[in-house]
């Protein structure tokens, strides 16, 4: 493999974008895979006690690995902006003191979770039955979590640096590990519960391993010389400063997760499973979304640290007619196709009927979903701090409150669980667009002209100084 960094602050705007995108979304898909392999394994050879077991720390785990991928993703930020201003040396500091904080953050935090894994659990009100299995299997992942967090320090850092094809090939490749390593220790060794952690922590150690590796020796950035290996303070106050909000928007929307959720399975079984499914659905709705902001993330990043700012706005635009088509074939796959697709996750007509209905409920709200992806993708790339904590905060309010008054007070019933989370996306995605053209428009937009690339700077110069002669 060769090294498949992409300078985006030439060239043509969609072209970057599209690239990035499209090996991100697959990517995307391979991690949905990933996930479903231990549900699916777990559910079909061990049984549902286990299935409940592992579903249970899906909210512990998801709030760890949140809080260490936060920092990662803003010292890929903070890559990006140097990479773009051609900063090789800055690129390389970087790296490295964003690489000291992904050593201490993920052990400081796996060692929290090891420790505190069954109060957690017990605060969360999981039946005794499987509290000792989740406790192991949590524990299991809070030793995982520090190799998990170098995998995606690595993948941040690439992304960074326009390269989203190599961090799909070490997803797949262990996705492939797991799924081998998940049948070996449950379907032939009979370990259970501890065999899918067993074969989780191990495919997270080699993808870890072997992305280091790859990097090291196929990209020139990571050959760094010892002079780089100082702790700047500088940088880590920018990574802190940029990740430490990402990192709490991400763990406020996993409470407030729990929070919605304790208000479903207030109304039993049928919207239980019924919501169930349409949040897997969701997921997948949410990939291209995701895959989007990221390719915005990196190409503003890029653009931002060259002071192309220009090319930061026609990112944008071009970011939002993309975004714009995209929730337009969504919601009608929704609309007409939602029973079909809620079908293929369970068989309950009840269940299907209630499924298909959230859905058409969601889908109205696709494109300030949307929104918010590609404000934030801009945002985060030009190095806006305040902005992942104020949406996650805006989120989280929003979570707590409006699904309440729904359905109790405005006696909507199940039905205002799904049309709360599009009015919270609706609340987000204003409010993300709010704080683009006042942090961001109203600053720069204008105030250069980046829309010449380099190389037709001198022939540009010519024509000038022809037409003053």
């Amino acid at each position: 493999m060769k090294d498949r960094s992409t300078d985006m602050t030439v060239g043509n705007p969609v072209k970057h974008i599209l690239l990035f995108s499209i090996p991100a979304l697959i990517g995307n898909i391979f991690q949905q895979i990933y996930n479903l392999t231990d549900t699916i394994i777990v559910g079909r050879f061990v049984g549902a006690e286990a299935l409940a077991a592992v579903g249970a720390t899906f909210s512990i785990t998801f709030l760890f690995f949140a809080l260490c991928n936060g920092i990662s993703s803003g010292g890929g930020i903070i890559v990006s902006q140097y990479y773009g201003a051609h900063d090789n040396d800055n690129v390389k500091r970087t790296i490295v003191n964003t690489g000291f904080i992904m050593l201490i953050v993920p052990i400081l935090f796996g060692s929290i979770g090891f420790v505190l894994a069954p109060y957690l659990l017990q605060l969360l009100s999981t039946p005794e039955s499987i509290i000792a299995a989740s406790t192991m299997y949590v524990r299991f992942m809070c030793v995982g979590l520090l190799f998990t967090s170098l995998y995606n320090f690595f993948t941040a850092v690439l992304r960074a640096l326009g390269d989203s094809k190599t961090p799909l090939y070490f997803l797949i490749i262990s996705t492939i590990i797991n799924v081998i390593f998940d049948v070996t220790f449950v379907y032939f060794f009979n370990l259970g519960i501890k065999g899918v952690a067993l074969a989780t922590v191990i495919a997270q150690f080699i993808s870890a391993l072997s992305c280091g590796l790859y990097a090291y020796t196929k990209n020139p950035v990571f050959r760094i010389e010892k002079e780089f290996f100082t702790i700047s303070s500088k940088i880590v106050a920018k990574i802190i400063k940029l990740g430490v909000p990402m990192s709490l928007q991400f763990g406020l929307i996993a409470i407030s997760s729990m929070a919605v959720q304790r208000i479903v399975n207030s109304y039993g079984t049928v919207v239980v499973a019924a919501f169930a499914a349409t949040n897997r659905i969701e997921q997948f709705v949410h990939m291209p979304y995701t895959t989007l902001g990221m390719s915005l993330s990196t190409y503003c990043g890029q653009n931002f640290g060259a002071k192309k700012y220009d090319r930061v706005y026609t990112g944008y635009k071009k970011g939002l007619v993309m975004m714009a088509i995209l929730s337009c074939v969504l919601l009608l796959v929704m609309q007409f196709f939602g029973g079909a697709i809620t079908s293929l996750f369970v068989s309950e007509k009840e269940v299907i009927e209630l499924g298909m209905m959230g859905l058409k409920l969601t889908s109205l709200f696709y494109f300030t979903l949307g929104m918010i992806y590609v404000v934030r993708g801009v945002l985060t790339g030009t190095g806006d701090a305040f902005f992942a904590l104020f949406n996650g905060v805006v989120e989280v309010i929003g979570r707590f409150t409006i699904p309440i008054i729904l359905t109790s007070y405005l006696g909507m019933g199940p039905k205002g669980i799904w049309l709360s989370a599009g009015i919270v996306w609706a609340v987000s995605g204003v409010t993300a667009w709010l704080r683009y053209y006042f942090h961001f428009h109203r600053r720069y937009v204008g105030s250069n002209i980046s829309f010449i690339e380099p190389s037709e700077q001198p022939a540009l110069f010519h024509k000038k100084a022809a037409a003053h002669n």
